[in-house]
């Protein structure tokens, strides 16, 4: 109903009303039971009523996809979040095998038996030589 309808029905009410006593029985009679015929249907047709509104404001459409963009703008931050994580961890892996890569070129390449790098002296030694060779790529 729109408000022209809703105004025409206080209207026809407030008009009743004032001229309820000067209505012969018989109309007041087939006013009762017309009225009482429309709360029936009204009472019968209430609960569909009521569900009616609520279908039209539920709109599975516009629920999905606010819930869908809600859940975007959860998940792609985690997902940014995990990627970044995966790519530090595949990162620090590369330069691990690269440094251990190098550690063994170094060992094989070199002259000196492999009981050598067992003993601490010798320890001492490699790092002195790693040191006096850091030095001269400093100074140029």
């Amino acid at each position: 109903m729109n408000t022209d309808d809703i105004n025409l029905a206080y209207k026809i009410r407030h008009a009743l009303n004032e001229n309820l006593d000067n209505l012969p029985a018989s109309t007041t009679d087939r006013l009762a039971a017309a009225r009482a015929q429309a709360l029936a249907r009204k009472k019968a047709d209430a609960p569909a009523r009521a569900r009616a509104p609520q279908r039209a404001a539920f709109d599975l459409g516009a629920l999905f996809s606010m819930q869908w963009v809600a859940r975007a703008a959860v998940v792609a931050p985690l997902l940014a979040m995990v990627a970044g994580m995966v790519g530090v961890y595949q990162y620090e892996r590369e330069q691990r095998v690269a440094e251990l890569a190098e550690l063994d070129a170094a060992v094989l390449s070199d002259d000196l038996p492999l009981t050598a790098y067992t003993d601490h002296g010798f320890n001492a030694y490699l790092a002195q030589q790693q040191q006096a060779q850091q030095q001269p790529q400093r100074a140029q």
